[in-house]
């Protein structure tokens, strides 16, 4: 057996990672998919996940925490960089997904949040996402209830295990669940409008 510290062991280690699907934070698959949707430098993703930015103002992303996932998805042969930008300032590199990067990111994209806690930070972000690629979300959207109704449900017949702060959670976890099955339910229907025809 190969010892932990060896390059050899660092490699297969990389191959395993590759193989699966790969584990990455929020702040990683966001920064993934948004250069799957087009090549950038770190600075131009950090003022898209900035307090004012497109998709910060759903979640945000400080600067340092956007190079560490550019950094670590470059490991992980998710993302390689592609050139340099030309200009009188500080160089900044070009960073693009590869194949294998953009299946990801694709595949994170359609697959629907596990729980309702992930609606306002994963499930938000993703529609951005898709809004910002001009992708149709409708899909999404209908999976997603799909996955959430029968948890609902079973949020709606649970009873407190106790009195006291276990009814009021219970409560919270009740008006959460069924206001995520609402905010669905509104988005789909919009989603589904026919845009209106300007003549």
């Amino acid at each position: 057996m190969l010892p932990p510290g060896s390059r050899s062991a660092g490699r297969t280690a990389t191959l395993c990672f590759m193989n699966a699907r790969p584990s990455l934070s929020l702040p990683e698959w966001t920064v993934l998919t948004v250069l799957s949707q087009q090549p950038a430098h770190g600075f131009a993703v950090a003022q898209l996940t900035a307090p004012r930015g497109e998709l910060g103002r759903i979640w945000q992303i400080p600067r340092p925490v956007v190079y560490r996932a550019i950094g670590r998805l470059v490991e992980a042969g998710l993302v390689r960089p592609e050139s340099v930008e030309p200009g009188l300032g500080p160089q900044r590199t070009i960073y693009a997904a590869t194949p294998q990067g953009r299946r990801a990111a694709e595949h994170w994209l359609d697959t629907p949040v596990a729980h309702v806690r992930d609606i306002r930070s994963h499930l938000l972000l993703k529609l951005a996402l898709l809004d910002r690629a001009g992708a149709d979300s409708a899909d999404l959207l209908q999976r997603q209830r799909a996955v959430l109704e029968p948890i609902a449900q079973a949020i709606e017949t649970g009873q407190p295990a106790r009195g006291g702060f276990d009814a009021t959670l219970l409560a919270w976890r009740r008006a959460t669940a069924a206001a995520a099955l609402e905010f669905l339910d509104t988005i789909a229907q919009r989603e589904s409008r026919p845009e209106p025809r300007h003549s």
